[in-house]
């Protein structure tokens, strides 16, 4: 974000920014804990569908949160298996769900009792991991039928595959991803839009040895896009450089709505080195703790006296002739106890001001708006800007700290999952 431009939204953000209204209080609490609340389906009917990833279940509430069953279970022997990885749900066509089974690359078709009721091809195998919702955004329906969601864009290879002796250049990684819409009847895929995405600067360097060490460069504010598929079928890109919205109809149409008022943080260059050295130590702290619970293992595993002596991870990268059996080996990282270093852009890379928000922050409600959760320092739980159809901002609310969207029904109703003494509940809030 430059200067001119970040200063221009704080001018304009000033008089006409609205106050921050607080949720509230919850109108039902789930009575038995959750492992987790990826996604939350609420029916027509009130029947509430709740993915429960960790768990590897799809269970059935009724409109008081109270659990009546529980349409797709982790056992294997059973008619209505959840699959072996985690899956995803999709609202469709009036009060029917499908729930995306990676495993199988099939989708279940949910009946409004939770029933599956018959079985369909997913999209292209290669896509069936961004039909799981999550930082990917949440699929969903246009008026014409077809389901988008993000894909890949293909990196761009400069070079071969590696070969011994030879520098191997990697691949250009993206920085922007296509949404797409697939035609469940005819089969038939095209891009909607672009939406830019976090770009990993990857650095490849060839060792005395003739094997590969690949560094990663991790920027930790980057200015991003988000996505959602509005109730009405509308494609929304939430665009991270000035903060407006673009719309994009089923019949190709598109059109950009205003700046959205936003008070914009600058960050001077004491703000940045204070924030690359806080996500360090925070990183590390984390990176430890996973070391620590998988027993010291690191973030990987080679074979016994394979390690390098810096450790680090290893793989071997096949089509050549050099070490590892007809591969060239790459050392990812060395950092001590087998965890790679980590790399961060230099704080003159970071914004000058402040991102709006981070991946994975936009959701669409049931009323034809988005909800995006701001990263600008306040106290208390996150602040989402709430924007109607027609990119404006309307409302600003907070929820309490620790809690997360999952999912929202008609009527202004929102879910949360929020973690306490008990465990993981469900709790049913409703704006007024």
């Amino acid at each position: 974000i430059t200067t001119a431009m970040a200063g221009g939204a704080q001018a304009q953000a000033s008089p006409s920014r609205m106050p921050v209204r607080q949720l509230g209080t919850p109108v039902a609490t789930s009575s038995d804990p959750l492992g987790s609340v990826a996604a939350v389906r609420q029916l027509p009917n009130g029947t509430v569908l709740v993915n429960d990833q960790t768990r590897r279940r799809v269970v059935i509430l009724d409109s008081s949160l109270k659990e009546i069953g529980v349409s797709a279970d982790s056992t294997a022997s059973t008619a209505n298996a959840y699959g072996a990885r985690p899956g995803g749900l999709i609202s469709w066509k009036g009060d029917s769900t499908l729930f995306v089974d990676p495993a199988s690359l099939s989708m279940l078709v949910l009946d409004p009792a939770g029933k599956i009721v018959r079985v369909m091809a997913a999209p292209r195998p290669s896509d069936v991991m961004f039909l799981t919702g999550g930082p990917l955004g949440t699929p969903g329906f246009d008026t014409q039928g077809r389901l988008v969601y993000r894909t890949i864009a293909i990196p761009s290879f400069r070079g071969g595959p590696p070969q011994p002796g030879v520098p191997f250049v990697p691949p250009t990684p993206p920085d922007s991803s296509p949404l797409v819409r697939f035609d469940l009847v005819a089969r038939k895929l095209d891009t909607a839009v672009f939406y830019r995405v976090p770009k990993a600067n990857v650095k490849m360097t060839q060792d005395e040895n003739g094997g590969m060490r690949v560094q990663v460069t991790i920027n930790p504010l980057p200015v991003v896009d988000e996505w959602a598929v509005l109730s009405n079928g509308t494609i929304a890109v939430v665009r991270g450089q000035d903060y407006h919205v673009d719309l994009i109809a089923a019949d190709g149409t598109r059109r950009s709505a205003p700046k959205i008022p936003y008070e914009w943080q600058r960050l001077t260059d004491d703000d940045k080195v204070k924030f690359i050295d806080s996500v360090k130590v925070a990183m590390e702290r984390a990176r430890t703790s996973i070391a620590q619970s998988n027993g010291g293992a690191g973030t990987g595993s080679v074979p016994a006296g394979s390690a390098p002596a810096g450790g680090g991870t290893q793989m071997i990268v096949r089509g050549g002739d050099g070490p590892g059996g007809g591969g060239q080996r790459i050392q990812i990282g060395g950092g001590p106890g087998g965890l790679p270093p980590l790399n961060f852009v230099t704080p003159a890379d970071l914004p000058d001001y402040k991102p709006v928000f981070g991946v994975g922050a936009v959701k669409a409600d049931a009323d034809d708006r988005l909800w995006v959760r701001t990263i600008a320092t306040r106290q208390g739980g996150p602040v989402y800007d709430v924007i109607d159809a027609e990119g404006r901002l309307v409302d600003r609310i907070q929820v309490p700290v620790g809690t997360t969207i999952a999912g929202f029904g008609k009527g202004g109703v929102v879910y949360l999952g929020v973690r306490g003494d008990s465990g993981l509940k469900l709790e049913k809030f409703v704006v007024r």
